[in-house]
């Protein structure tokens, strides 16, 4: 569990990401939140979406494109753009939400000229999760990306997809998202 910014994030329930949503006041910030839960993607790397990474035409496309430049790099300093399909539940999320076109930024700061920071979409995490009663879970913007991978290993999606999707160079670095709980472990042995 993270503690003082120590330790794994914690994984989310469905139950969780529903009660964090609902403390959420500002639609933006939902959809934020939706698109970390439905992509797996970095929080730093959402926060610099684009209108036109999402949208076109006032619509959603098929996929969210993730620019290399906007996200984490590599101990060598590259990055690659990722690419994710749009999961239907985000496909309505995002269809409630209607972003000003005439801003480059998708969430856009109070200037409206940059992005808002990570450290404001961090906050905002907290205190949803203080008003939801969660903030001794060890919640943090890294939650959302272990939940993600998790889930998709536990629906017994191959963790070389897996790989693909989230944009890992090595099963290594994937492993340490995946959390294994005690059913699992126990259902692995009477497997046998």
């Amino acid at each position: 569990m993270k503690n003082c910014r120590n330790g794994q994030a914690a994984i989310l329930s469905e139950s969780d990401y529903s009660r964090l949503r609902r403390n959420i006041n500002q639609l933006k910030y939902k959809i934020l939140f939706d698109i970390a839960w439905y992509t797996g993607e970095r929080w730093g790397a959402i926060c610099k979406l684009k209108v036109t990474d999402v949208y076109q035409n006032g619509k959603p496309k098929e996929v969210i494109t993730f620019r290399a430049s906007s996200r984490k790099k590599r101990p060598d300093g590259s990055a690659e753009t990722r690419q994710v399909p749009i999961h239907p539940n985000l496909v309505e999320a995002l269809s409630s939400y209607s972003p000003n076109e005439s801003f480059i930024w998708l969430f856009p700061s109070r200037e409206c000229d940059k992005p808002i920071c990570w450290r404001n979409a961090y906050n905002i995490l907290l205190a949803s999760a203080d008003k939801a009663g969660l903030s001794a879970k060890g919640i943090s913007t890294h939650s959302t990306r272990r939940s993600f991978i998790t889930k998709l290993h536990n629906n017994g999606v191959a963790t070389a997809t897996i790989k693909k999707i989230t944009g890992h160079r090595d099963f290594k670095s994937l492993e340490r998202y995946i959390e294994i709980g005690n059913d699992e472990v126990k259902g692995a042995i009477f497997a046998l």
